[in-house]
């Protein structure tokens, strides 16, 4: 399992899962994206990303903020995270994402930022695990 959302009252919780920081920082990326649209979306645009944190949790969060701003600026929606690479002891990020025009597909949802409300990034018995809440 990549990804599950979670009850919250107004906005959109998820948990994001992966063997890897990389990869739990990758499936965040799609979760997000996911509750926008919940089809296949093709990779025809890239962009690279380098974002960096004080910490696992404020990279996550300024992750998912590049990928809000390339969506809102660009109107790029994300299909695949790749190339993904992250130095833990300085926390700093660099990937290549994929994705289309978001012009192209149905968007269910307008999400206005990513939260840190019950954010969390931990690893738990070999396993990571990614919380992130969306103020839609």
């Amino acid at each position: 399992m990549k990804f599950k959302f979670l009850e919250h009252t107004a906005d959109i919780k998820f948990q994001a899962f992966g063997d890897t920081i990389e990869e739990v920082f990758e499936n965040s990326a799609l979760a997000m994206f996911n509750t926008m649209h919940d089809g296949k979306i093709k990779s025809k645009k890239s962009f690279k990303i380098k974002v960096k944190g004080k910490d696992f949790e404020s990279l996550l969060y300024n992750f998912l903020e590049e990928l809000l701003f390339l969506f809102d600026s660009k109107g790029f929606f994300l299909a695949k995270v790749e190339k993904i690479e992250i130095d833990g002891k300085k926390f700093k990020l660099e990937a290549k994402v994929f994705g289309d025009d978001a012009k192209n597909y149905e968007i269910h949802l307008d999400i206005k930022a990513i939260t840190y409300n019950e954010m969390f990034v931990q690893k738990v018995k070999n396993k990571w695990v990614a919380q992130v809440v969306l103020d839609v």
